[in-house]
Parts: C-alpha cells; sequence; structure tokens
C-alpha cells in the first residue's frame, strides 16, 4: 500500500510537470514566453528631444516599466519626418523589446517619399493609437500678429507670411497648406526638424509663425511666449477656451487633428503585441499619465491594436491624397 502510495504521488507530480510544461510551451509558441523579462525595452521616440513625441514616450516609460516590471528606455532617433527612427524599429530583432512612439507624420510619409526604407504594412504592427490633440497657429511675440482675424485680413491684402512646421509634410505642414490654397493666402512654409528647434526659432522671432500640436506649444502659450491663434480641430478645447477653430473662422468642416501612436517590427508575435497594448491601456488610465496628457490637450484614445490599424490606414488615405493632388514634395511645395 505504502508503495502504491508513493507511486501515485510520483506520477501526480510527474503530470504536473508535464503540464506546467505544456503550459510554458504554449506560451512560448504564442510568442510571449518570459517575456518582457530578458533585457530593457527600447522605446523609440521618431524626432529630436523637446518635441511632442518626446514627450509623449517619456510620459509612457515610467508608466509602462511599472506595468511591465521591466526597464524602459527612451531613445531619440529624429529625422525625415520620423522615417529614420521607424526605420530603426522596424529593423530591429521582432522580439518584443522594441518599439517606436510616432506622430501624424507617420500617415503622410507613403505618399510624401518617393521610396521608404521599409513596407507600412508588412513591417509595421501597430499596438494602440496614444491619443489625439488639436494643431495651433501661434505667432511670436515681434511678429505683430494678435489674433487670426489680423492675420486673415493681412494676408487677403496680400502681405507674405512664414509659419514653420516640424517638417515636410508634418500634419501642421499640411493643415497650414491646405487653408493657405483654400483661402488664397501667400504663406511660405519653413520646414524645421522636429518640435524642439521649431519652438527656439518661434520663441525667438526667427519665423512669424508656427504650428505644432497643443502639447508642443501649450506651455509658451502659458508663459505669454507666444499667441495662438487657432486650432485645428471642430471644436474648442477646455485648455484653450478662447482660441477660435479654423472652422469657426470661416472655413467650415476644417479639421486637422495630431495624433500619436505605438508601433511594433511587423513580425512580433501577436502575444507580445496585444501584451504590450494592454499595459499600454493600462497605462493610459493611471491617474499621472492621464492628468499629464490632459494638461497637454492630448485626448487619450487607448483602445485595441485593430483600432490604432484602422486609424492610421485612413489618416494614410485622407492625407496621402492631399500630398498626391497638390503635388508636394520632400524639397518643398
Amino acid at each position: 500500500m505504502l508503495y502504491l502510495a508513493k507511486m501515485a504521488k510520483s506520477i501526480l507530480f510527474t503530470a504536473l510537470f508535464a503540464l506546467g510544461a505544456a503550459s510554458s510551451a504554449i506560451a512560448q509558441t504564442a510568442g510571449v514566453g518570459t517575456w518582457p523579462t530578458q533585457k530593457p525595452i527600447r522605446l523609440i521616440a521618431v524626432f529630436p528631444p523637446g518635441g511632442s513625441v518626446d514627450q509623449v514616450a517619456r510620459v509612457l516609460a515610467p508608466a509602462l516599466q511599472s506595468e511591465l516590471k521591466q526597464n524602459v528606455i527612451v531613445e531619440n532617433i529624429g529625422g525625415a519626418s520620423g522615417v529614420i527612427g521607424t526605420s530603426a524599429m522596424t529593423r530591429a530583432d521582432a522580439d518584443g523589446y522594441t518599439f517606436a512612439v510616432v506622430f501624424d507624420t507617420h500617415g503622410v510619409n507613403p505618399s510624401l517619399k518617393d521610396k521608404l526604407p521599409y513596407d507600412t504594412i508588412k513591417d509595421i504592427a501597430p499596438v494602440i493609437l496614444v491619443g489625439t490633440s488639436p494643431m495651433v497657429l501661434v505667432a511670436s511675440k515681434n511678429s505683430g500678429i494678435t489674433s487670426f482675424k489680423q492675420l486673415a485680413e493681412m494676408s487677403k491684402a496680400g502681405k507674405p507670411f512664414s509659419y514653420g512646421s516640424i517638417g515636410i509634410g508634418s500634419l501642421g505642414h499640411l493643415a497650414m497648406a491646405r487653408l493657405a490654397k483654400q483661402a488664397g493666402f501667400d504663406w511660405n512654409h519653413i520646414p524645421y526638424r522636429g518640435g524642439g528647434p521649431l519652438m527656439q526659432d518661434a520663441l525667438g522671432g526667427q519665423v512669424q509663425l508656427a504650428i505644432g500640436s497643443e502639447f508642443l506649444v501649450k506651455p509658451h502659450i502659458e508663459s505669454g511666449s507666444l499667441i495662438p491663434l487657432v486650432i485645428t480641430t471642430t471644436k474648442r478645447v477646455p485648455s484653450l477656451p478662447n482660441v477660435p477653430t479654423v472652422a469657426e473662422s470661416g472655413f467650415p468642416g476644417f479639421s486637422a487633428p495630431a495624433w500619436w501612436a505605438v508601433l511594433a517590427p511587423g513580425k512580433t508575435p501577436p502575444a507580445i503585441v496585444e501584451a504590450l497594448n494592454k499595459a499600454l491601456n493600462k497605462s493610459l488610465k493611471s491617474p499621472a499619465v492621464a492628468e499629464k496628457f490632459k494638461s497637454q490637450g492630448i485626448e487619450i484614445i487607448g483602445g485595441s491594436s485593430e483600432t490604432a490599424r484602422d486609424f492610421i490606414g485612413k489618416q494614410i488615405g485622407i492625407w496621402g491624397k492631399f500630398v498626391i493632388e497638390n503635388n508636394i514634395k520632400e524639397t518643398g511645395q
């Protein structure tokens, strides 16, 4: 009897061990395994330090680190309207340790660039749509412009103006190009390599006007260093209640919100994409992250990876059509 009892116990332990091994094998097959315990996670911000992409990445990193119990390191790889950083992400091992935070330029680059170093469908797996925000057209203090009405009247009278954006093909560039074409304004576009350099010249008065996300320009509005003229969403926002929309300023239906998303290399196991999506959704709901983004004018979206994929696909269609129809090139408009 004692022998039989020991044998039964041995069989039970063997079965439990086999079940555990099978579960581990299933997890490995699904693509999660021990992720993310092997090494720190690399979060590429595809624009230089100081801009909204950098800021979004640095708000997400500590929250994500807390959720995943693994170090999350932000690395800035800017250039070519986000293409260089995105390309670096697509070339990384698809093992769940490299992701990228991208901006709305990601939805324009397929039409703007003659050739991309990656396939926007095969080489990229959208993880989550972080949020959206108005773009804000601001004026430098020494420009003499204090309202959009004044700017429009002077533009209609034939006075030329220059505006800066974070780069050719950025949403700010396309939004202002669309507005200038619709109104017949003579506006000259000056592209910058990211929000940091753009804000530096706007604050210094080297450029009369600048268009950037609320996340980027709001601190300078609050300090009184830049004058807000108009926003690109269809409705006013609580954070800038006195700033009119383009739509209510004589251009009904005008809408061009900024957006941010997290992407993964295309061959990243779906289970890891969904695990990161879940962790990011939890991070976006944390009071610290929610309050930070709210204070900067970002409306958190979150949701599934499919939601992100659908949104990005629509943006590629909308702005890609505008780029093609208006023959916008990387060398200028």
